[in-house]
């Protein structure tokens, strides 16, 4: 018999059933973007609009308000610091930010974004943003909608969109931390441009086999501790991770034989989401026999998409742009890559990719001037949303804000305001939590570094298994039982604050420019 009284059992019940529901629309999402042909679109987005409003009804069904009642009002269930607490709190959370939202607005929304992304995709290939425009203007219209649905009329509209990614963010204090950082990091990049040496990067330019890439972060992702039992990696127009369901965590990348990094640091990227993935409390059946199940549960749920990003960018940058990373991964490289990494020693290649120069494309930006491309959109979507930026407008304020935060001139809509995603599916306010995970990511690393000194003498012998403990420990096994700034004082014993992120940044960037005296930081 279950220890839990049978209200609560029957809303872990309901509970999983949207779950599996929301399962059935990450597959088919993921399936629309690996596989699907074009021919698909049209009835992929009948199909993802009819998952979309079954889910919607069965989180906001008038069973579900009962029962988060009624576990509410037991004192047994809501006392302590406890997962069956959590997940009660966090349900009612979902739940009364769904009830908000109409049936037809969460179908249309469904809908909508489905054939907006397929439109999207051809835009890109074109670069050709008229073709995409009316699409981008539909997917604003609705998603105005949502957030006045959300919002009751009070504060900012982007607040109420940017709660769904980043529980309790306001657009106000992202500004407030984004304001005095970008002064911050233009200081390390000026630093960098007017007394630094350049390091030799011949390396990033030569030419390796799609499949040697495959194989090479394959291993990579394999030897950091991605369970390929649970997951798998696929090709796809612009890198993502989707966790469909416990036990099936999907990654994707894209190759480009010229640039062997993209697809390495990308694979890298998601596998950090991955390693997120598999590491929530999803019971033994799932590989995470070491603690209670919580799958289709707040508390199996990652807490925010700024703790989620902090885990990609972690792996893919403090991990793999490290030194003490290539001290393990060149044998292996020149091993499965041949020719190219044959004159490399871990210093020049550690050196080579960790170079900071502004550049067009945001997944391909270094750390030092990655966070100015986020602000840019930050400040875009935020005026897209409230009106005061029309979308027949966006590219010229795109092209602009790229002179005027990193010096450089776009040269067509393709590497402009066609080169994200994330519009054509309807996130509105995702791009802040990037930033925010880097900020979370860097003072996770200060943290595991002090509690495991001997961290980067691991790294170099390929044991990520520590790295990787203290993660689940500290972050992955809580799922949503804490909010985001809990979580990171908890693992971390501080608030977060930028100062993390300013420190790992000059310690690694200075020296591979041969700057001994940071200045201005």
């Amino acid at each position: 018999m279950s220890k839990h009284p049978k209200c609560y059992t029957n809303l872990v019940e309901r509970a999983r059933e949207a779950s599996r529901l929301h399962s059935i629309a990450a597959l088919l999402g993921w399936d629309q973007e690996t596989y699907m042909p074009p021919g698909g679109a049209p009835a992929r987005a009948e199909q993802a609009a009819l998952v979309a409003r079954l889910h919607h009804e069965a989180s906001t069904s008038a069973e579900m308000g009962e029962l988060i009642a009624e576990c509410e009002a037991d004192s047994s269930l809501m006392s302590g610091d406890t997962q069956e607490a959590a997940n009660i709190r966090e349900l009612r959370r979902d739940y009364d930010k769904l009830t908000k939202l109409p049936a037809s607005l969460v179908s249309a929304l469904a809908e909508t974004t489905s054939q907006s992304q397929h439109a999207w995709k051809t835009a890109r290939e074109n670069s050709d943003f008229k073709a995409f425009k009316p699409w981008l203007e539909k997917v604003l219209d609705l998603s105005r909608q949502k957030a006045q649905c959300l919002s009751d009329g009070k504060g900012e509209l982007y607040d109420a969109l940017i709660d769904t990614y980043e529980p309790g963010a306001k657009a106000s204090e992202i500004e407030a931390v984004f304001t005095p950082l970008r002064e911050k990091l233009s200081t390390i990049i000026l630093n960098i441009r007017d007394n630094g040496t350049p390091p030799n990067t011949d390396v990033l330019d030569r030419s390796v086999p799609a499949s040697q890439q495959e194989a090479f972060g394959t291993f990579v992702a394999k030897s950091c501790g991605f369970d390929f039992t649970r997951g798998r990696l696929d090709v796809t127009t612009h890198p993502f991770c989707e966790g469909i369901a416990p036990g099936d965590t999907r990654l994707t990348t894209r190759y480009r034989e010229s640039s062997w990094t993209d697809s390495l640091y990308g694979i890298m990227h998601e596998m950090g989401h991955g390693l997120y993935e598999q590491g929530l409390p999803e019971g033994e059946a799932h590989g995470r026999g070491d603690v209670p199940d919580q799958s289709g549960l707040p508390c199996g749920q990652a807490v925010s998409l700024g703790i989620h990003e902090s885990q990609s960018r972690l792996w893919e940058n403090a991990v793999g742009r490290s030194e003490a990373f290539w001290k393990w991964a060149l044998p292996h490289a020149k091993e499965m890559m041949g020719d190219v990494m044959a004159d490399q020693t871990p210093e020049s290649i550690g050196a080579a990719v960790n170079t900071a120069k502004p550049s067009l494309i945001r997944v391909e930006a270094d750390e030092g001037t990655y966070n100015l491309h986020i602000m840019i959109r930050f400040e875009l979507e935020r005026a897209l949303l409230s009106g005061d930026l029309s979308v027949a407008d966006l590219p010229a304020a795109w092209n602009e804000r790229y002179r005027t935060f990193l010096g450089l001139d776009v040269p067509n809509d393709r590497v402009g305001c066609l080169q994200d995603v994330h519009w054509a599916f309807g996130l509105i306010g995702y791009f802040p939590t990037y930033t925010l995970g880097n900020l979370y990511g860097a003072q996770f690393w200060a943290a595991v570094r002090n509690e495991i000194p001997s961290l980067d003498t691991l790294i170099a012998a390929g044991e990520f298994s520590p790295l990787l403990t203290w993660l689940r420990d500290k972050i992955h096994t809580h799922g949503r039982r804490y909010t985001p700034n809990q979580l990171c004082e908890r693992a971390t014993g501080k608030p977060v604050s930028d100062q993390p992120l300013l420190d790992y940044l000059t310690a690694k960037l200075y020296p591979v420019y041969g700057i001994t005296q940071p200045s201005g930081v």
